[in-house]
């Protein structure tokens, strides 16, 4: 197969983790073709097809210089057996606009992965309302009223932005309600900006478990993002220990559960977050995690994820 990859400056790379670069390796090691592209690069003129200005790559295998170009030029998109949106999140603007000129590449002929229109159906935050009854008590809104409210009942809670990413903005706010006006002042924007507030999950000690979705299928280990020292958050990008370990029953039977619906609309790879027996989160727009799984237990899962690709171009 012939892939476009639609990802962040190659340069920015952190090889040693990056789950897109764990992607390609693997289509490389099959004998796929890759090309690279930014979600800058992407466009749309009347009479002519959505294109990219692409970069033709071949992954060396050094650490370092871990790629070469051996062709750049603008290309259809449909012109390419498989286009994978990997841009990292934070889902703005300009992504949104991204996933219009995907989908009308779609209309083309292209094959886009994920769903460009799932992308923008599940939002990683409120893709959770359609779930909750897998997922802590929640409140999604606006009014300081009701977030004071919502303290009242459950009395230690976390509040979080929904354009958040990597555990920026997350804050805890326990029974004695300690800075809850000036945290919901500080989020809400005045009453501008929507706030996620969920119930506090004491399992969080034992880690934010990030469970992987591909296909439709869930891999058989999750990796546990336990929170350091003092720290509330448990997210990688904050210092949280990575710690890969077997999927529980439950663990299981919720993914199970929610997977097929996910995947039936698009959504090739997700990534599931819960803590304890709770989804917090379901992220869709560049879920990651292979690395860290695969190194610590020795499940590929890239190859998973080639699998499931193949299979979904077959």
């Amino acid at each position: 197969m012939n892939i476009l990859v639609v990802a962040d400056p190659l340069v920015t790379f952190k090889t040693y983790k990056d789950t897109t670069f764990a992607m390609m390796r693997e289509l490389q090691k099959r004998g796929h073709t890759l090309a690279a592209c930014e979600p800058q690069h992407l466009q749309w003129q009347t009479g002519h097809p959505v294109s990219a200005l692409v970069r033709r790559i071949e992954l060396t295998g050094a650490a370092d210089d871990w790629y070469r170009v051996l062709h750049q030029g603008r290309e259809a998109l449909h012109t390419f057996d498989a286009v994978l949106m990997r841009k990292d999140p934070p889902f703005d603007s300009e992504f949104f606009y991204a996933t219009h000129l995907l989908e009308q590449a779609e209309r083309e002929g292209a094959k886009v992965f994920n769903s460009p229109r799932a992308l923008r159906d599940h939002p990683e935050k409120l893709a959770l309302m359609e779930f909750a009854q897998y997922a802590p008590p929640t409140l999604v809104t606006r009014s300081p009223e009701a977030i004071r409210h919502f303290h009242a009942e459950h009395k230690d809670i976390i509040l979080k932005p929904l354009d958040g990413m990597g555990g920026m903005g997350i804050f805890r706010v326990g029974p004695d309600g300690m800075n809850l006006g000036s945290i919901t002042e500080t989020l809400n924007q005045g009453g501008a900006t929507s706030v996620m507030v969920q119930a506090y999950l004491p399992a969080i000690v034992d880690g934010d478990k990030r469970l992987l979705l591909i296909g439709g299928k869930v891999a058989p280990y999750v990796l546990a993002r336990i929170p350091q020292g003092t720290e509330l958050r448990g997210n990688l990008a904050v210092g949280g220990k990575g710690v890969a370990q077997p999927l529980s029953d439950t663990d299981r039977a919720i993914a199970e559960a929610i997977a097929p619906t996910l995947a039936a609309r698009g959504l090739l790879l997700v990534g599931l977050d819960m803590i304890g027996d709770k989804v917090t989160e379901i992220n869709v727009t560049s879920p990651t995690c292979f690395q860290e799984i695969q190194q610590q237990t020795g499940f590929d899962v890239p190859a998973m994820f080639a699998d499931a690709l193949e299979a979904a171009m077959a």
